[in-house]
């Protein structure tokens, strides 16, 4: 892969599902994920991340998955089995801890939330396309979670749109290994134009 430039006034970071129930202890995806998320050290090293793109003066960008609220799914004729398991088990539901951004995480003032995902991309039939484009935004660097479900459908997404994207392979989780393997090392390679570590892109955010 080619040696990428982060210039602070075309670059992002796309921070994605910072939520308690996934990166948090007691959250309700905690179990699934704690194994890979402990081992990567994935919740420090977006923290770093982020403090990183924050002192270079990156625009910084939140797509958060759907928060669970009564009556969202009842009157579906179509549901996702992705769908119907946050459905069952209330995932980041609205007004509950769960469903709120882990504290290391929570937007500044000036920093982006773009509408929520029903699915797994930021961008389908959300507004972060049109915020990306309205800053002037053309080359992101992505972290948070799943690997192999939201963060790969939004890189994906974002390569169908013509975005550059360097993807932070420690900064992110899945529920297994395998999971992580697929995503890291066979699917996004054919997308992301780099992959690198949380060190290696604070190392090139820190060089401006």
């Amino acid at each position: 892969m080619k040696d990428l430039t982060y210039e602070k006034h075309l670059t992002g970071l796309l921070v994605i599902d910072p939520y308690n129930d996934f990166i948090s202890p007691g959250g309700k995806l905690w179990p699934r994920v704690q194994e890979v998320v402990e081992a990567t050290s994935c919740v420090s090293n977006m923290k770093a991340v982020l403090e990183a793109a924050r002192r270079a003066n990156l625009r910084i960008f939140f797509a958060l998955h759907h928060r669970y609220r009564a009556r969202d799914y009842e009157t579906w004729k179509y549901i996702a089995p992705i769908q119907r398991e946050a459905w069952e088990h209330k995932t980041f539901e609205d007004g509950t801890w769960g469903g709120e951004i882990h504290p290391d995480f929570l937007p500044q003032p000036g920093e982006t939330v773009a509408q929520e995902h029903w699915c797994s991309s930021g961008f389908a039939n959300t507004d972060l396309d049109l915020l990306l484009k309205r800053h002037g935004v053309h080359k992101l660097v992505v972290i948070g979670l799943k690997a192999n479900t939201c963060v790969e459908s939004t890189v994906r997404h974002a390569i169908e749109l013509g975005y550059e994207v360097t993807m932070v392979k420690d900064a992110t989780a899945s529920f297994s290994w395998d999971e992580m393997k697929a995503s890291l090392e066979i699917n996004l390679p054919s997308y992301a134009s780099a992959i690198l570590t949380a060190q290696e892109i604070v190392n090139k955010l820190a060089k401006g």
